[in-house]
């Protein structure tokens, strides 16, 4: 009777994280879309600004939006739209998965395809919530989990999107890894391990830069990276920093090759490595501390 009460309990946790991350998935659709470009929008305003503090000309041939394009474009406003010809979606058109599958993958105005990366984000997210809370139930560690794996999720498709990774997510998740440790909500990782993790995470790509940008005077990766890796060894601890390095390394290396084989990247075309580190700690998170940290049993 027990073991049947525990089998119950736990896949009611994962059927509430699957329905749970269903809507944060649609939620994270938004977010890869529109950061990137709220992210722009600020930067042309600030290059304007410091334009026209030193006098430039050119400041107004920047393309900033007007007052209230900037003041209405954010996370929640305007409501969600057709992409193609700006057909607001109903209640009902935005259901997440259920719509995709319901307008056979095609917007009800115009026809236009649907991307189908939508449902796709929608399933990860929902799978990787309902893996989180099946493993740790409906506890502060199994919603922490959750928050990691949307984050990191998220992360990776900017950064395969726009080559950025934001400070507006990395430096929470990072602080969130510290914080989670802190508080015991990270059975795996204490404070000591997170808090080098977060140190190592982060020296040690920076180091690798500085070395690259020595000796061809190039810059070989982001500063977004140093801070990726920095968040991932806080949630962690450090002696996951080699496993994660040599896995995203290694399938970054992979999928390069392949690219270049198929005529989809060319020589000396930057490729994102935000994407292959953040896969990394999601095989990490999905495999367990066993698999990268022997002193864990």
């Amino acid at each position: 009777m027990q073991a049947s009460t525990l089998l119950t309990g736990t896949l009611w946790a994962a059927l509430v994280g699957a329905l749970v991350g269903l809507m944060v998935g649609s939620f994270l659709n938004v977010l890869v879309h529109r950061l990137p470009r709220m992210l722009e929008s600020q930067w042309a305003r600030d290059m304007a600004d410091w334009q026209a503090q030193q006098g430039g000309a050119d400041a107004t041939a920047l393309p900033l939006p007007s007052p209230h394009e900037a003041a209405t474009y954010n996370l929640a406003r305007p409501g969600s739209a057709c992409p193609a010809c700006g057909h607001a979606l109903r209640w009902y058109e935005n259901i997440p998965v259920l719509s995709f599958v319901g307008l056979r993958g095609r917007c009800s105005a115009c026809g236009q395809r649907i991307s189908w990366r939508y449902p796709a984000v929608e399933i990860s997210t929902a799978a990787l919530f309902a893996w989180c809370l099946w493993r740790w139930g409906l506890t502060p560690t199994g919603w922490m989990w959750c928050g990691f794996s949307a984050a990191l999720l998220s992360l990776a498709l900017i950064d395969w999107d726009t080559q950025y990774l934001p400070d507006d997510l990395t430096l929470p998740l990072l602080w969130a890894g510290l914080v989670c440790s802190a508080l015991g909500w990270n059975p795996w990782v204490p404070l000591q391990a997170s808090l080098w993790g977060a140190v190592g995470g982060y020296l040690s790509l920076w180091t690798v830069y500085q070395l690259f940008k020595l000796a061809t005077g190039k810059e070989g990766m982001g500063h977004g990276d140093f801070k990726l890796l920095a968040a991932l060894g806080a949630w962690l601890g450090w002696p996951a920093l080699l496993f994660l390095v040599m896995l995203a390394s290694l399938s970054g290396a992979v999928v390069g090759l392949g690219l270049r084989f198929a005529g989809r990247m060319q020589a000396g075309q930057p490729m994102p490595f935000g994407p292959y580190l953040a896969a990394a700690g999601l095989l990490a998170l999905l495999l367990g501390p066993q698999a990268w940290w022997p002193a864990v049993q």
